[in-house]
This record gives structure tokens, sequence and C-alpha cells, in this order.
């Protein structure tokens, strides 16, 4: 499980840090800027607590299982942006003011795309790991 819980979260800084950099291409800041935060890699690692929802939802149909992603995923940035904000006093993403769509500065629904499309890269990972890597 701790490798497991490694791997997401360097996978998920990873991905962050592309994302990041795509999207500050596209506002024309061609040095690629990307950006991402300590707090994330326990983040991202936790997505180890989400094999199990996998594993219940494997046989529902692909568009309610990428609904449930997107819950699951909103449900965990929310949560976990909260208690940072408790901690600390800020939320290292805060949203506010980046988007009509965002909620309390923690969330932002009009991401519910990425994190339906993020939802189905988790699975094959999972799926991989376990099965072809073997690291139970």
């Amino acid at each position: 499980m701790m490798k497991r819980f490694l791997i997401y979260g360097m996978l998920g800084w990873s991905m962050e840090v592309l994302w990041t950099g795509f999207l500050s291409a596209l506002a024309g800041d061609w040095r690629l800027t990307s950006t991402t935060y300590l707090w994330m890699f326990p983040i991202y690692g936790l997505a180890v607590l989400l094999e199990p929802l996998h594993h219940n939802i494997r046989s529902l149909p692909w568009w309610l299982r990428g609904c449930i992603w997107v819950a699951a995923i909103w449900l965990i940035e929310a949560g976990s942006g909260f208690v940072i904000k408790t901690i600390t006093g800020k939320i290292p993403w805060d949203y506010t003011g980046q988007s009509p769509w965002q909620i309390a500065g923690l969330i932002r629904l009009d991401m519910a795309p990425l994190w339906f499309i993020v939802g189905f890269l988790f699975e094959r990972l999972h799926d991989f790991l376990v099965h072809k890597v073997a690291l139970q």
C-alpha cells in the first residue's frame, strides 16, 4: 500500500506540473511555468484509498463511473482544502476569483470534465499497479 501511495503521489505531482505548464502556454507564457504545492503529494497519494471504490464500481456503466469519480475527487479536494485551511488559514489552490464556477475557493465545477477523465486514468493505473507490477 505504501508503494502505491508513493507512486500516486509522484504521478499526481507530475500530472499537475504538466497541466499547469500547458495552461501557462495557452496563456502565452512560453516559459511553461508550472506550479504545485508540497501539500499535493500526500493528497494525490491518498488515491490509494480510492482503490476499494474502483473495485466496487467496476461493473457500472462508464458514464456513471465517470460521474462517481468527479464526485469523489471533488470530495477529496474540498475536504483536504478545508483541513489545510483550518490548519494554516489558507487554501493552497484557492480558486476564489479564478472562475464563476468555484465553490468556497475549494473546488471548481468547470473542472468536472478533467476529473471525469482523470478517474478513468486512475482506473487504468490502479489495474496496472496491482496486476502487472504486483504492488499489493
